[in-house]
């Protein structure tokens, strides 16, 4: 499988610096934001194509690509062209996770979930729960970049990933851009937790 690289991130401006609160919480002088990689349709299209072919090459087509909002909408949504596959996608409603409304899932249908970033693994996690609960089965799980220090943040459940960053993080506490003064920026779209 091919992957991408930390240049080619940062050329687009998606691989920032600087002082970040994290959704998790977690504070880190390193953000990425795959939006900007995204913004081009071509480089979406590849993002998405690789993916696809990850998955192929593991044995893991699914019947149904599910996206997260808003980070895993258009990767995931090329993921599921790439594969020739239905895309459908879950959303934050009232700080709660659920399938976008008019869309479900046939009870034992199998399921690939496609993110932008995974930091720590936890709304991903959020959105296995909610496809389970709809009866679909997760064979796996992909993003184009993985923030987690781990190979298999999922325990057993597959995980495909383009590029993969060992950026530091801290608690707010032991944060030494805090310590400078250093103005903190919180770029992403989910609340902090």
């Amino acid at each position: 499988m091919t992957t991408l690289l930390l240049t080619d991130f940062t050329a687009c401006g998606a691989h920032q610096k600087g002082h970040f609160l994290l959704s998790s919480g977690l504070h880190s002088g390193d953000y990425m934001q795959c939006a900007l990689y995204l913004a081009q349709p071509r480089r979406a299209e590849i993002a998405g194509s690789l993916l696809a072919s990850a998955l192929e090459e593991s044995d893991l087509v699914p019947d149904v690509v599910v996206g997260p909002a808003m980070g895993g909408l258009i990767v995931g949504h090329e993921v599921a062209r790439a594969l020739a596959r239905p895309f459908i996608f879950t959303e934050r409603v009232d700080g709660r996770m659920t399938l976008r409304r008019g869309f479900g899932l046939a009870e034992g249908q199998t399921v690939v979930i496609i993110e932008d970033v995974v930091t720590t693994g936890k709304s991903t996690r959020e959105v296995i729960e909610v496809l389970s609960q709809h009866g679909g089965q997760i064979i796996a799980v992909g993003s184009i970049v993985n923030r987690t220090g781990e190979r298999a943040p999922f325990s057993t459940t597959p995980y495909h990933a383009l590029l993969a960053v060992d950026f530091q993080t801290w608690q707010p506490e032991d944060c030494p851009r805090c310590a400078e003064g250093t103005p903190i920026a919180k770029p992403g779209s989910r609340p902090v937790v």
